[in-house]
């Protein structure tokens, strides 16, 4: 009998981040679907639903992973979102997702800052596939 992979969707403008991060996880067992955009992501989740989202905070607009993170958990609030942002190095904000209040209005289950190291990344999608 086969396992089935599970699927993440990578949501980030930056092309090397995308890649690399997609290399990395099916590396690692996954099946990996790719957006460039906000857009593109929305087209890929009405393709099927992924076991978990990789999720980039400033893209086309510099709050397009915020708006999209909101969309999916409205779709389906089970799917887990991992939003990584460059937003902290960039603007000097500094914000978490580690309380139940800023989970609510970040609207993720994770929040990673850029760069992230893969061995963190792997570790937190472990952590929130296995329930």
């Amino acid at each position: 009998m086969s396992v089935q992979k599970r699927t993440i969707l990578v949501v980030d403008d930056d092309y090397d981040f995308r890649t690399q991060t997609k290399l990395q996880l099916e590396a690692a067992g996954f099946d990996v679907v790719e957006a460039a955009s906000a857009a593109e992501a929305r087209e890929a989740l009405g393709r099927g639903r992924p076991d978990l989202v990789v999720l980039d905070l400033m893209m086309e607009h510099p709050d397009a992973g915020f708006t999209l993170s909101h969309a999916i958990k409205r779709q389906d609030a089970t799917i887990p979102v991992v939003l990584v942002t460059a937003v902290t190095s960039e603007t000097g904000m500094s914000f978490d997702a580690s309380t139940d209040e800023e989970r609510s209005w970040i609207r993720a289950d994770a929040l990673l800052a850029k760069p992230v190291r893969f061995e963190q990344l792997k570790q937190e999608i472990n952590r929130l596939l296995k329930g």
